[in-house]
This record gives structure tokens, C-alpha cells and sequence, in this order.
């Protein structure tokens, strides 16, 4: 397999988990003779002090040409005074927009091992492992128009939220098509009782459930969703929604794992797939070595599964952070309530690297028995 990744370090600690993400991959690259070429590429803030755009035409045009584009993160407070259309994160939505990405899919899965980083107890978030499937490229985030204005002597800030029937319906069959491969459940959140958009939202979701006779569609509205997240996570499979809804309750679901950290996402439906960790830049830790970069590492692992078709590659990776969490190692983020070994964020990619060649030596013996 060739791939050609092009790799968005970005800001905060993003450069830090994105070098780890990419040291998996090339192990992954060296174990099974594939040849992965990484090209990278300037977004965000680094890319504003150096070229005064988030997103230089040199790094759209690379993540056109990639086979998958590997980001990191973006946004730093000393840009929060920019206009909204020169700010960091202005360049990954136009980024998800060049590359057409609609669907944005995010795990939630709690781990045994780490269960004691949860603020929940145990008994509730055992067992959960949640898919979220997010709209991404409509809704608040994109509609028109927008915008700040002064009106009859008062300030008027609008966002317009805009869905139409395809948008739904092509989001939607990423969620059931997900949920025939898992266990068969979708819950489609909005919030029907008040939005016209939710209300068309919940009439194509239905639409497109029929086509789909062995999955079980359940509505939910988003306020019952969030408590539900929180009090009963395992009653979940494929949770799908709109853009908004999406950007919350995902952040939400990090409580089941104990981090935001630990989740890893996929934006899909383009011609090239964008993979990124949800955790955002969190400058107040960046060039610490403390940050966990197991989301990146599992994002990695979603970018071998969609963009490279390399489905054993990526349940080796996602098998290998199993096991590095067993073995009770930690960042700080996940280390609450354990008595596990303290790593830095470079150690805890070695681990899961270290862990990947234990997997793939284990199963070329299997295979030569």
C-alpha cells in the first residue's frame, strides 16, 4: 500500500501528539512493508505568523493531492482578537469544506483500565462504546447569513441554521451503514419540538431507516440526549446529529473515557479524508511533554481503516492502546484514581509502538503454526 498523508501539525500541543501519530504510522509502514509518504504543511496559527492566512494555498493544495490528511490541532488565545474569517480556526472549517468531508465520526469507548479517570462510577460507564456521527459541513457552523451588525441603535448578532434533505440524507447512511457492522442501533438526536430544521431532520432520518430493516432507529431530543450520555452511556450504539448538537455531545462523551484526550475522529464523504484528535490545542500544556496522544494514535488508526482500507492495521493500533492502558500507563489526564506508571507524551507513543510489533510478532506465529 502507498499512501501519501499530508500532516497539519497545527498549534498548542498539537505538534507534540500529531509527531507521535506519525511515528505509529511509520511503524505500521516499516512492519507491513508499506510505503507512506509524509508531506507537511503549515494551518492555524503557525501558518498566520508566517504566511497571515490559517490556511495557505500551499497546504490546501497538498491535503487535495494526499490519499489523508493527519491534523493536529488549532487555535491560540493571541489570536482570539482576529476578525472571525483570519482566526486559526477559520482555516479548519474551510478546510472541511474544500475537502467535502460531511460526515465527522467519533468514537467514545470506555476502558476497563482507566475506568477511574471517569467521574462517573464504573458500573455506568462499563461496557459503553459509542459512535457518534456528526453532520459537519452545515447548520450555525456554515449557514447564511451571519454576522455581527447594529440595528436601530442595538447590536444584532445573527447565525443562521440551514439543513436541507440531501445533507440529512447522506449523513444518515453513514450512521446506518456504521450500525449494520456494530449492533445495529441508531439514535438520531435533535430537537423537533422547536426547530423546523430538526423537524425535517427527523422525517429524513425516518425516511431513511426503512432502507435499513435490521438497524433500530430511536428520536431523541438533545437535552434528553446529554443526561442520557451521562446516566446511561451503554443504551447507545451510533448516535447521529447535526453539526452543533454534534460539536457538545461528542465533547461530552470524553467523560465515559476519562479524557478528551483519548478521542480520536474521522471526517469522511470527500475525496480525502481528514483524521484529527477532538481535544483542541490546550496551549496552557503545550511543549510540556505531558500531553496523551492517544487520541492522535487512534485517529491514525481511522485514517488506515477509511482513506487505506487497512482494516488489521488499524485494529492492531486500537489493539495496542488496549494494551498500554492495561499495563497501567498513563499521561496525566488519565492518571486520576490510578496507580499506573506516569509517562510523557513521546514515552506513551514508544509504549504503543512497542506494543504493535508484540501484536504483529504474536500473530505471525499464529499464522505459522
Amino acid at each position: 500500500m502507498q499512501l501519501t498523508i499530508t500532516v497539519l501539525e497545527g498549534d498548542g500541543i498539537g505538534p507534540e501528539v500529531t509527531r507521535e501519530a506519525v511515528r505509529v504510522l511509520a511503524a505500521v509502514a516499516s512492519i507491513h512493508n508499506h510505503q507512506f509518504r509524509f508531506v507537511h504543511r503549515l494551518i492555524g496559527g503557525g501558518a498566520i505568523k508566517q504566511t497571515g492566512s490559517p490556511l495557505p494555498t500551499e497546504t490546501l493544495d497538498a491535503c487535495l493531492a494526499a490519499d489523508a490528511v493527519l491534523l493536529g490541532a488549532v487555535g491560540a488565545p493571541e489570536f482570539d482578537d482576529l476578525p472571525a474569517h483570519q482566526r486559526p480556526e477559520a482555516g479548519l472549517l474551510l478546510l472541511r469544506r474544500a475537502l467535502g468531508n460531511y460526515a465527522n465520526l467519533r468514537p467514545a469507548i470506555s476502558y476497563e483500565s482507566i475506568a477511574a479517570a471517569s467521574p462517573l462510577r464504573p458500573e455506568v460507564t462499563a461496557g459503553a462504546d459509542i459512535l457518534i456521527v456528526r453532520e459537519l459541513l452545515g447548520g450555525l457552523y456554515f449557514g447564511e447569513p451571519r454576522g455581527i451588525c447594529g440595528e436601530n441603535g442595538t447590536t444584532v448578532a445573527t447565525n443562521t441554521m440551514t439543513y436541507s434533505g440531501v445533507e440529512i440524507e447522506r449523513v444518515a447512511r453513514v450512521a446506518f451503514e456504521a450500525a449494520i457492522r456494530r449492533r445495529k442501533k441508531v439514535i438520531s438526536v435533535d430537537k423537533a419540538n422547536v426547530l423546523e430544521t430538526s423537524k425535517l431532520w427527523r422525517q429524513i432520518v425516518s425516511n431513511v431507516a426503512r432502507d435499513y430493516r435490521s438497524v433500530t432507529l430511536e428520536h431523541l431530543y438533545v437535552d434528553a440526549c446529554a443526561m442520557h450520555l451521562i446516566t446511561n452511556p451503554k443504551r447507545f450504539d451510533v448516535l447521529l446529529t447535526e453539526n452543533l448538537f454534534g460539536d457538545v455531545l461528542s465533547d461530552e462523551a470524553a467523560v465515559i473515557t476519562g479524557s478528551l484526550g483519548m478521542l480520536g475522529s474521522a471526517s469522511i464523504g470527500g475525496e480525502v479524508g481528514l483524521y484529527e484528535p477532538v481535544h483542541g490545542s490546550a496551549p496552557d500544556i503545550a511543549a510540556q511533554g505531558i500531553a496523551n496522544p492517544l487520541g492522535a494514535i487512534a485517529s491514525a488508526a481511522m485514517l488506515l481503516r477509511y482513506s487505506g482500507k487497512l482494516e488489521l492495521q488499524a485494529d492492531n493500533i486500537e489493539e495496542a492502546i488496549r494494551r498500554v492502558l492495561k499495563a497501567g500507563y498513563r499521561t496525566p489526564d488519565i492518571s486520576s484514581g490510578s496507580s499506573g506508571y506516569a509517562v510523557s507524551t513521546s514515552g506513551m507513543g514508544e509504549l504503543v509502538i512497542d506494543a504493535l510489533a508484540e501484536i504483529t510478532d504474536q500473530q505471525h506465529a499464529y499464522h505459522a503454526v
